[in-house]
């Protein structure tokens, strides 16, 4: 079965004028939008100048990784030639070789990704715009963290809101250490130059509304007078992300930004979306709920599932029919959470509805219309093609939240760009935000690159 065909290509040009100007959209062959390979296609945005007026141009360039030991990078920046495999995960699929042991443990690779890429990328940022903190929002069980502060030397506080992540983040934290003081006996050749500071860990929930006092304390004074602070985020759920744009925008301590967004669909209406003045003076900006749960999906592996077709796809079909099971049963109950049923392929359609319903809190012994369950499993083919449809428009709304994020900042003259640092197959949200409040000249671009 072949992958799905990409939408036609969208060309248009749009300009952000300074001043009071308002940003033109006009036919062009500037900004284009291309769904060949998701994000590994309209990935990067460049915003270079033209005169006083920046332009943005996307789908230029996608994530690609340079040639490194001597391996050719599969496929090019059109996703074209297959998968394209990160050079660090070729010797062993399950271990990156730019990350040593006891940063990989209880890491699976794509977070070993991740946090490698990201950490880089703020590291640079931190050299370049000489910040004195990082602050990482969001921080979940702290490997990102874990990885700036005591692999490469960043003084960084971890915000999360879960006690329970931040017992876990402070054990490994504790583990870690343990593990490097190991290793530095074994190799007494390897110097320590700098002394470690383990991430400060705070629990504490970031109300995307205000102002968090917590995250702008520095963790201690410099010599060089006011902390200055970079705030990042690896795929901030919903609002969080939002919030770290407005800390940024609002904070004069805060000088430097490197956000990864997620679950769109959890982003508040309004309030998340729009933010740019000039999105929110399009007709028809509005994102219903469903086109932005549609862009948290990954299509890349969609696709793979498509091609396989295997009975794993009817998930969709049964899912569907869990619906209308609920709208009956209570229609005010919209949109619940139904965590993974596991071996769905394996479970008649009443089992997996009757779990489904135990899973968002209604009695699984409801009376069922077997013979409309039935029905419904017979539409199966039309559900997945339905859904594979409406997944060709999720680079297209991503595109459009996140060209909004970069208008925000670019319209209250701060420098900023979006850049592909994650390989698509292995990190489907692959785009970093990247803002600074000094202009670095072509030091955004080197940001991306992969070096050693």
């Amino acid at each position: 079965m072949r992958s799905p065909a990409p939408l036609a290509p969208w060309w248009y040009n749009a300009k952000v004028w300074e001043g009071r100007d308002k940003p033109e959209l006009q036919p062009a062959g500037h900004l284009r939008f291309h769904f060949r390979q998701r994000r590994g296609v309209y990935g990067i945005f460049h915003r270079q100048p033209m005169g006083h007026t920046p332009l943005l141009m996307a789908g230029s360039t996608g994530w690609t990784e340079p040639t490194t030991a001597g391996h050719n990078a599969a496929g090019d920046a059109w996703g074209r030639g297959g998968h394209q495999t990160p050079s660090e995960f070729l010797e062993n699929p399950s271990q990156s070789s730019r990350l040593t042991a006891p940063f990989r443990k209880h890491v699976r690779p794509k977070k070993q990704h991740e946090i490698r890429r990201l950490g880089e990328l703020v590291k640079k940022l931190s050299d370049f715009t000489g910040c004195t903190q990082v602050v990482d929002v969001g921080s979940g069980q702290g490997h990102l963290s874990r990885f700036m502060a005591l692999g490469l030397g960043l003084m960084v506080k971890s915000i999360e809101g879960d006690q329970r992540l931040v017992e876990r983040a402070q054990r490994l934290d504790q583990e870690l250490l343990q593990a490097l003081e190991k290793e530095e006996k074994r190799n007494p050749q390897v110097v320590q130059t700098n002394p470690r500071h383990s991430p400060h860990h705070v629990v504490r929930w970031v109300d995307p509304t205000a102002l968090c006092e917590e995250l702008l304390l520095p963790l201690e004074n410099t010599c060089q007078g006011r902390a200055r602070l970079l705030l990042t985020g690896l795929h901030a759920c919903g609002d969080l992300s939002v919030a770290l744009l407005r800390h940024f925008s609002c904070c004069p301590e805060v000088v430097a930004l490197a956000s990864v967004g997620c679950c769109y669909m959890k982003l508040s209406d309004p309030g998340g979306y729009p933010l740019s003045q000039w999105v929110a003076g399009l007709p028809g900006y509005e994102l219903p709920y469903r086109l932005r749960e549609g862009a948290c999906h990954a299509l890349e592996e969609y696709a793979e599932r498509l091609q396989k077709a295997g009975p794993g796809l009817r998930t969709h079909c049964y899912r569907a029919a869990l619906e209308t099971v609920i709208r009956r049963a209570r229609p005010e109950l919209r949109r619940p959470g139904v965590q993974g049923i596991p071996r769905v392929h394996e479970l008649k359609i009443e089992e997996y509805v009757q779990r489904g319903l135990q899973r968002v809190g209604l009695d699984p012994q409801l009376p069922l219309n077997l013979a409309a369950l039935q029905a419904h499993q017979a539409q199966e083919n039309r559900v997945v093609a339905f859904f594979s449809l409406a997944l060709l428009l999720a680079p297209l709304v991503e595109t459009l939240i996140l060209l909004d994020r970069l208008l925000y900042l670019q319209e209250q003259g701060f420098h900023a760009e979006l850049l592909p640092i994650f390989s698509p197959e292995l990190s489907p949200r692959n785009l970093v935000l990247v803002a600074t409040k000094m202009p670095l000249g072509q030091a955004l671009s080197i940001l991306e690159t992969e070096d050693s």
